[in-house]
């Protein structure tokens, strides 16, 4: 059974996830998709900014820094 999707800022540092669901606005979610994130895609969420925000994520082989109420609105599939 797999567990529940959640957000992706609830990844601990480190720990990879598979992106269920995508609940950013149109504008920006076309962004997002453009630059590979995409849903069945796996992410590691690498770090927290300091304060936070932005969190960097790692999707196919690069990083990406997204804002924190963005990463909130990507639902995700933690791994075991």
């Amino acid at each position: 059974m797999s567990a529940p999707a959640q957000p992706l800022t609830s990844l601990a540092a480190g720990q990879y996830g598979t992106v269920a669901e995508i609940r950013v606005p149109a504008e920006a979610k076309a962004r997002l998709l453009e630059m590979g994130l995409l849903v069945g895609t796996a992410v590691q969420l690498v770090r927290f900014a300091p304060l936070g925000d932005p969190v960097e994520i790692k999707v196919r082989g690069y990083h990406l820094t997204l804002r924190k109420h963005e990463a909130e609105q990507i639902l995700v599939a933690p791994h075991p």
